[in-house]
């Protein structure tokens, strides 16, 4: 926690009592700002008040006398329909920001140095990815935003400090001052369209990520969508415009077609990296990923042999394509994250030979759009509701077994796996399903999975807290 000096003197209305919002109504408080703080939430107005935070029902504020609205990113800023505190604001002309902006006015003129990151997929994988090479590289760093730590629990800005922030578009979308040294847009699918409208607004407003930037800071881009490309096209001048691709080669920019980074300029390769034998950056998904990461660490001055070795290192991110133990050579690979089939396709392109561990609360469709994948599989493990329907959809085209729960899928699997003699076989869970009908939620879903593999006579755990 430190102090938010810059709106020293000045009255801020706060509305949202999660984490970040009483983190960054701490740090107004420290800083000499009068905070109303506030939330509909009952539980959250009783949670500050348990945290000896001062509360005020903005229901009851003149808004007219304040200097600022300080909003959760959770909370409608146009679509549906604007949140009252947000008509009350603007009837009144004063700004209405986010913590997130709160902390660019801090880390402005101090030194510290912002890498943002944003876009519909791939961002919390990229955060994580850059966070570590700089920490592998013992530079002075911390990653935060909307991947797990407040931005206002992070360490004060200093000089070289370097910030490396998963940024929202709902954060964005209240961030008018942002201006990072190196800013990144990863890829642009529908999403969200309940808060921003329309496709137009949400990429719009992604695209702010570049509009404060000058010829000192860097733009990676992927242009591997239309969305994202037309962006990269439409800046004429201001940061110089990396471009990313896994699709083609360029004359300039970083590609990784078939897992090879290379760097482009002037249709020259100067560098390349090959992503292929690290285990935790599988698939094109995280090729980009890996892309982005690599141009930001050379924007940093980081060498290529540096980053390689970094890279290496990275252990993914948990419950995403995360290697987790080896059985002789077979490796698990926990991918609970993957909560549809759009991301249980990530990977499912991923691997060969896969021993697939599926279900649970299906989402619409199930797991129909998957088929193109299916002659990858050579048998999939049934478990939770979506067992019965998942096995219709696969009769004739893939074996199956329905095991019901998933301590019986892993034994089954890694049984099968074993015995398959395949070089290249792999357990996976990736459930294209919700995980409510036997896990709160997909991290302890997770998280049982690492303990039921844990458990296999002869494993040995790649992960820390394995057996």
């Amino acid at each position: 926690m430190f102090p938010a000096h810059s709106f020293k003197n000045r009255k801020v209305a706060l509305f949202g009592l999660a984490r970040s919002g009483l983190a960054c109504a701490e740090a107004l408080r420290l800083g000499g700002a009068e905070v109303f703080a506030w939330d509909d939430s009952e539980a959250a107005v009783a949670a500050a008040n348990e945290a000896s935070l001062s509360v005020s029902d903005l229901h009851d504020i003149d808004f007219a006398t304040l200097d600022s609205l300080v909003l959760s990113p959770g909370v409608p800023l146009t679509h549906p329909e604007p949140h009252w505190t947000v008509v009350k604001a603007k009837a009144a002309g004063i700004e209405i920001i986010g913590d997130t902006e709160v902390f660019q006015r801090e880390a402005a003129g101090t030194g510290a140095r912002i890498v943002a990151i944003t876009g519909t997929n791939g961002k919390s994988t990229t955060t994580a990815l850059i966070g570590h090479i700089f920490q592998a590289l013992g530079r002075d760093v911390d990653v935060g935003g909307n991947i797990g730590t407040a931005v206002f629990l992070m360490r004060p800005p200093v000089r070289d400090r370097i910030y490396v922030l998963e940024l929202s578009s709902f954060q964005i979308d209240l961030m008018p001052g942002l201006k990072p040294d190196v800013g990144i847009l990863t890829n642009l699918t529908p999403d969200h369209l309940d808060r921003h409208g329309a496709m137009e607004n949400y990429a719009a407003i992604k695209a702010r990520m570049f509009a404060q930037q000058t010829e000192n800071d860097t733009a990676m881009i992927g242009v591997d969508d239309e969305w994202c490309a037309d962006i990269a096209m439409d800046i004429k001048n201001g940061p110089k415009v990396r471009v990313v691709s896994v699709v083609h080669e360029m004359e300039d920019g970083i590609s990784a077609v078939g897992g090879i980074l290379r760097e482009w300029q002037n249709g020259s390769e100067v560098a390349r990296i090959d992503l292929r034998p690290m285990a935790a950056l599988k698939g094109a998904h995280n090729w980009q990923n890996a892309c982005m990461a690599y141009g930001a660490a050379r924007a940093f001055g980081l060498s290529v042999a540096e980053i390689r070795s970094a890279m290496a290192s990275f252990p993914g991110l948990a419950h995403r394509m995360q290697e987790i133990g080896l059985l002789g050579y077979v490796p698990f690979i926990n991918d609970s994250k993957a909560t549809n089939a759009d991301a249980a396709a990530k990977a499912l392109a991923s691997f060969e030979n896969i021993f697939w561990i599926a279900g649970g609360i299906a989402k619409a469709g199930g797991i129909t759009s998957l088929t193109p994948f299916f002659p990858r599989i050579e048998k999939a493990y049934l478990i939770g509701e979506a067992a019965d329907e998942f096995s219709q959809t696969l009769a004739g085209k893939a074996p199956f077994e329905v095991c019901g729960t998933l301590d019986k899928a892993v034994i089954a699997a890694a049984r099968d796996a074993v015995n398959s003699g395949l070089a290249d076989a792999v357990v996976l869970l990736s459930p294209a399903c919700a995980s409510f009908d036997h896990y709160r939620n997909f991290e302890i879903r997770g998280d049982a999975f690492v303990k039921h593999v844990s458990e296999l006579p002869g494993i040995v755990m790649t992960i820390k807290g394995g057996s």
